[in-house]
């Protein structure tokens, strides 16, 4: 039994051809293990967000592969990899991405609503219980406060009950307080639920909350990290951008 929601092997990622190509990404092979909170960290122009894209199937890796579950992505057309990642995949980003004009509850049932399905009333709602917000759901965004605008982006991402939720700077644009308040529902979810989440972040704070953090540099994996405290992320990763290129 295959206990990875997602796995990496060999995958390069080169963007260019000749003498000006660019690898973001080097032979690197990877495990997520299901119900797993995994941060990834690195300089800038480390391959951070290549390998988001890649193992998201937002991008196609040059060589190697990436097997979703028990599904090898590069074997799927373009059709079949756009409902995996619709129907198996959520993403959360910095931006937090609502349509103004839609309530929470319409923001949330997007999705669902876009895929052709009619989600009911009462699976809206638990999914804005679950992040808090159970009594905000006919607000507007320009309604609410940044932290409860990303908590239903986290909903939107939810109520597909995808298998890997997948935060970009999820917390990038929150002040700390909040922040915290966030990445604890993550953990959460997580611990509750099982869910399996992979965060790219360049918060050491962030990162703590995590299972596992994940050091690249220039497109390789470098080093990682059990369970740290904010203060030995932090120091790795000083460590990691004093290293001259």
């Amino acid at each position: 039994m295959n206990n990875n929601a997602i796995q990496l092997r060999s995958v390069s990622r080169t963007y260019g051809a000749g003498g000006s190509a660019v690898t973001a990404l080097d032979q690197v092979s990877l495990a997520f293990p299901k119900g797993s909170f995994t941060a990834v960290m690195g300089p800038s122009g480390s391959g951070k967000s290549t390998l988001l894209q890649c193992a998201a199937g937002l991008d196609r890796p040059t060589s190697g592969s990436v097997t979703v579950g028990d599904t090898e992505l590069s074997k799927l057309s373009e059709t079949k990899l756009t409902l995996l990642r619709r129907d198996r995949i959520g993403f959360v980003f910095q931006a937090f991405n609502l349509l103004p004009s839609l309530t929470a509850e319409q923001n949330v049932a997007l999705p669902l609503r876009l895929a052709g399905r009619r989600p009911s009333k009462a699976q809206v709602r638990e999914v804005l219980t679950q992040v808090g917000l159970g009594e905000r759901a006919r607000h507007r965004p320009t309604e609410m406060s940044g932290g409860q605008q990303q908590r239903v982006a986290l909903a939107r991402a939810l109520i597909t009950r995808p298998e890997v939720l997948f935060g970009d700077e999820p917390t990038g644009a929150l002040d700390s307080q909040t922040s915290r308040e966030v990445l604890t529902m993550l953990r959460t979810m997580v611990d509750a639920t099982g869910q399996t989440i992979i965060m790219v972040t360049h918060d050491p704070v962030a990162a703590s909350y995590a299972d596992r953090v994940v050091f690249l540099v220039d497109g390789r994996v470098n080093d990682e990290l059990l369970r740290p405290s904010a203060d030995e992320i932090a120091g790795r990763m000083t460590k990691l951008e004093a290293v001259p290129c």
